[in-house]
């Protein structure tokens, strides 16, 4: 990937405010960048290094995508929105995954994701789309199931052979640990995942295009009523895609456009990436202020008793 002239600002700081007070700062790491892997704008270091966690899934979900997996079961676009998301464990959600599963001619006991605490199956776990589309390509390139998590297995070798193209850089020189859930997750830099959702959502390819239309499109298998991924995208009606990550990543694409935006949270702290997430995009002009405003008030406005408020810039020139 190419390294361009270092920009770098002020990070941003999310301030909660107890009536007014403040008495919580997180700090922003946020990276701009075009499906050239170019950056544009920066508020903090775009250099910062963090696991991707759960915002690689649209990149495995390519596996999907690129074998002719979704073809051969005959998998629509709502089962791949909730291949790429990371659910609530609704019903609804835990029936989709299951019907990824029946049509590939598996059981629900072949997924390696934990079974949630206080659920009954780890179809209710919300990474369960990912691990099931996982073995569905495996099931039909006749891979093995038991050990699809293992980083030498053929499918997360393929996973890591696209990601790792998409930014012409060796795959070797990515650092791999397990996340949460059992599979493997990346660690890189907020430049490189920005660059990634830069691609993601240019419309230069048509396999990446798929991931994105069953996202926008399908919003509710990507988080769930309320989640943020799931109440921006269908506000934007499309316009902008959203994936967030644990830890206090956040990942996000002009869809059509090219360009990616990439935040990480110091602290790991999931409200203050929302925060930022929208103070970014607002600044960036890639949401309405009547859009920014409506989800102010689920993200930004706590209580009537503190709020979050945002300090810093991050703009394109």
């Amino acid at each position: 990937m190419p390294r361009p002239s270092r920009i770098s600002t002020a990070p941003l700081a999310v301030q909660l405010l107890r009536e007014g007070i403040v008495e919580s700062v997180h700090q922003v790491h946020a990276a701009v960048a075009d499906s050239r892997g170019r950056l544009l704008s920066a508020a903090g270091d775009a250099d910062h290094a963090s696991f991707i966690r759960s915002a690689l899934k649209p990149f495995q979900a390519m596996a999907m995508t690129s074998t002719g997996a979704l073809d051969t079961f005959k998998l629509t676009d709502k089962d791949l929105a909730v291949i790429c998301g990371s659910h609530q464990g609704l019903t609804s959600q835990a029936r989709q995954v299951f019907g990824i599963l029946w049509r590939a001619d598996l059981e629900p006991g072949c997924l390696k994701c934990p079974t949630p605490p206080g659920k009954q199956s780890p179809l209710e776990h919300n990474c369960s789309g990912k691990h099931a589309g996982m073995l569905a390509v495996c099931k039909q390139q006749r891979w093995e199931l038991s050990s699809y998590l293992e980083r030498s297995h053929p499918l997360q070798k393929q996973i890591l052979s696209c990601f790792s193209g998409l930014l012409e850089m060796p795959s070797d020189e990515f650092i791999c640990a397990h996340d949460d859930c059992g599979a493997p997750t990346y660690f890189m830099q907020l430049r490189q995942m920005a660059t990634l959702y830069a691609k993601l959502a240019s419309g230069e390819n048509l396999a990446m295009e798929r991931v994105v239309r069953a996202m926008t499109h399908h919003p509710e298998m990507v988080a769930g009523p309320q989640g943020f991924d799931t109440e921006l995208m269908h506000l934007t009606g499309g316009e902008i895609l959203s994936k967030s990550g644990a830890e206090g990543i956040q990942c996000l694409s002009r869809v059509g456009e090219g360009l990616g935006l990439a935040l990480k949270v110091v602290d790991g702290s999931k409200r203050a990436k929302y925060a930022a997430a929208l103070h970014a995009l607002r600044q960036l002009g890639w949401i309405s202020p009547d859009i920014a405003d409506t989800l102010a008030e689920t993200y930004l406005n706590l209580s009537s008793y503190k709020r979050l408020d945002m300090v810093g810039d991050i703009s394109l020139d």
